[in-house]
């Protein structure tokens, strides 16, 4: 009861019955807020008439979009909201339509206003809306309005849209025009940017092959003329591209950097090298003034033995230090040598005077003349040296001259003369040593020196006594507080117990060098012992170190000695086609692992040093001999190359040829220093003219092509202008398809693929047309046998009511061709043997049939027997090659002519189908 009270006091819009709420709708009045809430819900409604009645009572189009929002699928409410905006329902003005239509999302409400609106500012900005280009292309090729058409065409930028346009927008043709403008463009631009993508990967790829090869004379040129040539391109590459470019530059600088620090690294073993030569040239030239002094003094001393000893024992260690880390020069090698061994002939002789000096001396006392001959002549002391004092004195008793003569005293002031002046050269250079040791030569040579011929030089021997003195103050002021320092950093040292013995070591050699450095100048006992006594204490705390280091020599000499005898093992039985580089590599390796194993003992350092230079210098004669047969065998490539210009070949074979010459060229490896490349520019330069050539070929080539290209197509043009009259003719298209076959073989392409197709076209056409005038030609002459075959068919008939086998005759202004007379022969022949009916109205079937084959290319059902016997007659008789229309139809008109004897009615009934084939064979097809 309750439910069906509510549904009688319910409102009528309510009403289950459709047709009720419809009636109802009327009495709502919109303004009213419960009533517009009763319009809304029935803008929902179940029933369509219902929610048409209810939006065709609201004009609010926000009411209407809030009801489109939930139930956007509603069509009526749809049609409602664009008629409402399009002006078409309603009482909105302009600006509120517009500013609606400028708030629109929905892309088909949108495309209605832009299609339906009663304004074109209101179309516009519908159009402004949309962003499909579906929409905009329908509204392009469908609106009614031109700005609109055209702003919505201004919008569209795919190709695809763009085609669209130019085939669909037939209603414009400025959208149409536009369309293709942009389509054109851009196909243009994308064409260009591939063509640009194209030559970026194709710089990219040449770049990336660059970083991947090795470094050669014109490896920086290349890579700078690629970087140009990528920063030259317009368009800007993609991140791939970029970061490919950015990876392969970085590999090229990196072998760039990489050559350049072993550039550098050469540089600096050169470098080191020289100031080793420096510091070996520097040894050897003290060694050397100290030999060459010997013979200028009067008399030679132990002590001078013995500074003679100490210089050399500096000389060995130093050089052998130095042999440890460059190899030495042959040069500086023999003069070493030559040192050596003026230094061992001294050394002999003073060794042989210091074993008889004790007999000497017994002589000497015991005035034993005898003795002591033997005794001097056993010393066999040489004339370019000095005699010591004792032997001195032998040689006086014996020649029993106390004092020396007067040649020898002159002698003798002469080279004391020449020694001050070399003494004031050592002063004014400074050289407190040399000079010192000259001084006091002097001075034992003046004690021995008349003092009246000796009187001249004694002011100048005083004078430079005292600048040497002065020298000597000098280098003692300064060596003064030197050595005070000295002693307390040695003191110090001695004292720190947190340094490593290695570093303790280096400093304690450091100090002892600079302490020797000083020589004699301001030296004290008091600080010569504090020195040596700190030193001591150093020398007890490194004790255990120095033993280590003594068993590291061990097998540092163990390690120099296997090196030494892999390479003596080398270079005993070297390969011969050994390659400089990978020598020149186990030469840079063994020094650097001679460099490892580094120090050996100190008395068999120097033994193995020379045993290792010796094969380094072997080492490297044998690189110096390789890298000259591969200087040879480059020049010889070089020879080959020239000689390939030369060559009378193709280009592509020259240069296959060339690149195999390049490949064996990096199979040899590199010459000399200097020479490589040298050989490489007259080689690459041989070589680029050869590509240069292949090049300058294929130019040709290509123009060639395109130059056959151009009189293809002007031969394509001219057959095409052509058409045929007779069939006779055909010699014109020989002569062309001969001068098309001359023209093959064409460039591959789309442009030769159309002109192929084009060119297959017209010969086609050519020929068909040739063949139907040579049909035209064979019925023509027929035509003028049309006399003789109606004589025949005159004679037929008459034959047949009399049975009078009349002869025709042939006349002899007529011009038949020699099948055709036989042909009328035949026919005379047939009235005087006559087949009989039923074979004539056979072969006069067959006949018709024949030419309806040719004339239609079908025939009548009832006909099929007859086509079928037909096609095997026609196999037949062209066995061996097909033939051509005309020669058959030439072929159905002789039999016709030679068929006989044919009654009137016979004749009468197959003439009209006869006469009409032949007419449709004549009909030939437009040019």
């Amino acid at each position: 009861m309750p439910g069906f009270l509510s549904r009688l006091f319910a409102p009528r819009w309510r009403h289950p019955d459709a047709q009720i709420r419809r009636q109802a709708i009327a009495r709502l009045d919109p303004a009213r807020p419960e009533q517009r809430q009763a319009l809304e819900a029935l803008c929902l409604d179940a029933d369509t008439s219902v929610r048409r009645a209810a939006l065709e009572r609201i004009d609010s189009v926000d009411i209407l979009l809030a009801l489109a929002q939930r139930q956007p699928d509603q069509p009526e409410l749809q049609e409602r909201l664009i008629a409402l905006i399009t002006g078409q329902a309603g009482s909105l003005d302009l600006a509120q339509r517009l500013r609606y239509a400028e708030s629109l999302d929905d892309s088909t409400l949108l495309s209605r206003v832009a299609l339906e609106g009663d304004n074109q500012q209101l179309r516009l900005a519908a159009v402004e809306r949309l962003s499909a280009e579906e929409d905009l292309i329908e509204q392009a090729c469908e609106n009614g309005i031109a700005a609109v058409r055209h702003a919505a065409a201004a919008r569209v930028t795919s190709e695809a849209g763009l085609q669209r346009l130019a085939q669909q927008a037939r209603r414009d043709r400025q959208v149409m025009r536009q369309a293709r403008e942009r389509l054109n463009r851009l196909r243009t631009d994308a064409a260009t940017l591939a063509a640009a993508r194209e030559q970026r990967e194709s710089l990219l790829m040449k770049l990336e092959a660059h970083a991947r090869a090795p470094w050669e004379p014109l490896y920086a040129g290349r890579y700078r003329h690629l970087v140009r040539a990528w920063e030259a391109l317009d368009d800007l590459p993609d991140a791939v591209q970029e970061r490919r470019f950015q990876d392969a530059s970085l590999g090229c600088r990196k072998t760039l950097s990489d050559h350049d620090a072993h550039e550098h690294a050469i540089a600096e073993t050169d470098r080191r090298r020289e100031r080793a030569a420096e510091a070996r040239e520097s040894l050897l030239e003290a060694l050397e003034e100290s030999l060459a002094g010997l013979p200028r003094g009067d008399r030679l001393t132990g002590q001078d033995i013995a500074s003679l000893r100490s210089q050399k024992i500096l000389l060995a260690n130093r050089w052998q230090t130095l042999s440890d880390l460059h190899v030495t020069d042959a040069a500086l090698r023999k003069r070493y040598d030559a040192i050596l061994a003026d230094y061992d002939h001294v050394l002999r002789t003073w060794e042989r005077f210091e074993a008889h000096v004790a007999d000497i001396e017994r002589a000497l006392q015991e005035q034993d003349g005898e003795s002591l001959t033997d005794a001097v002549e056993a010393c066999q002391w040489p004339d370019e040296l000095p005699p010591p004092p004792l032997l001195t004195r032998a040689r006086q008793l014996l020649t029993g001259h106390e004092h020396a003569t007067e040649e020898d005293q002159a002698a003798r002031l002469t080279r004391f003369a020449q020694d001050l002046e070399q003494l004031e050269r050592l002063l004014d250079r400074g050289e407190f040593k040399g000079a010192s040791r000259l001084h006091q030569s002097l001075k034992h040579r003046a004690d021995t020196l008349p003092s009246a011929k000796l009187h001249p030089h004694q002011a100048t021997l005083k004078r430079l006594g005292a600048r040497l003195a002065e020298l000597r103050d000098w280098r003692g002021f300064v060596a003064g507080p030197k050595r005070e320092q000295l002693c307390q950093a040695i003191d110090q040292l001695a004292g720190d117990s947190g340094i490593a013995d290695a570093e303790l070591d280096r400093r304690h050699r450091q100090l002892v060098r600079d302490w020797k450095e000083l020589g004699d100048a301001a030296a004290s006992r008091e600080l010569s012992e504090r020195f040596r006594s700190a030193s001591d204490r150093i020398h007890e705390r490194l004790a255990p170190w120095h033993e280590r280091q003594a068993e590291e020599r061990i097998r540092n000499l163990e390690a120099r000695t296997s090196l030494c005898e892999q390479l003596e093992a080398l270079l005993d039985a070297p390969a011969n086609d050994a390659d400089p580089d990978a020598l020149r590599r186990i030469r840079d390796q063994a020094r650097e692992e001679w460099r490892r194993h580094s120090p050996v003992p100190r008395d068999q350092a120097q033994a193995i040093g020379r045993r290792f230079g010796r094969i380094r210098f072997a080492l490297q004669g044998l690189i110096d001999q390789r890298a000259k047969e591969v200087a040879d065998a480059k020049r010889t490539l070089i020879d080959e190359v020239n000689a390939l210009i030369e060559q009378k070949m193709s280009s592509d074979t020259r240069a296959e040829r060339a690149k195999a010459l390049q490949q064996r060229w990096r199979e040899l490896g590199r010459a000399p220093r200097g020479e490589e490349q040298t050989l490489w520019r007259e080689f690459r330069t041989a070589c680029d003219q050869i590509f240069a050539m292949r090049e300058a070929q294929r130019d040709d080539r290509a123009h060639q092509a395109r130059q056959r290209l151009d009189d293809m197509q002007a031969l394509i043009d001219r057959l095409d202008a052509w058409q045929p009259s007779r069939s006779s003719d055909g010699h014109v298209l020989e002569q062309a398809i001969e001068h098309a076959t001359a023209l093959e073989p064409l460039p591959s392409g789309r442009r030769t693929e159309g002109m192929r197709r084009r060119w297959s076209g017209i010969v086609r056409t050519r020929r068909e047309r040739l063949a139907r005038l040579a049909v035209v030609e064979e019925i023509q002459q027929w035509q003028a046998c049309r006399p003789l075959l109606d004589a025949h068919l005159s004679a037929d008939a008459d034959w047949l009511e009399n049975g009078v086998a009349t002869e025709v005759p042939l006349d002899s202004a007529a011009s038949l061709p020699e099948d055709m007379r036989r042909a009328h022969e035949q026919r005379n022949a047939a009235r005087k043997h006559p087949p009989s009916a039923e074979a004539v109205h056979e072969q006069l079937a067959r006949l018709r049939v024949h030419l309806s084959l040719l004339a239609m290319g079908r025939v009548s059902q009832h006909d099929e027997p007859l086509r079928l016997a037909i096609q095997v007659e026609r196999l037949n008789e062209g066995l061996g090659r097909e033939l051509s229309q005309a020669e058959e139809v030439r072929i159905v008109l002789r039999n016709l002519l030679a068929t006989g004897p044919v009654s009137p009615e016979q004749w009468q009934h197959e003439v009209g189908e006869l006469d009409s084939l032949l007419t449709r064979l004549t009909r030939l097809p437009p040019p």
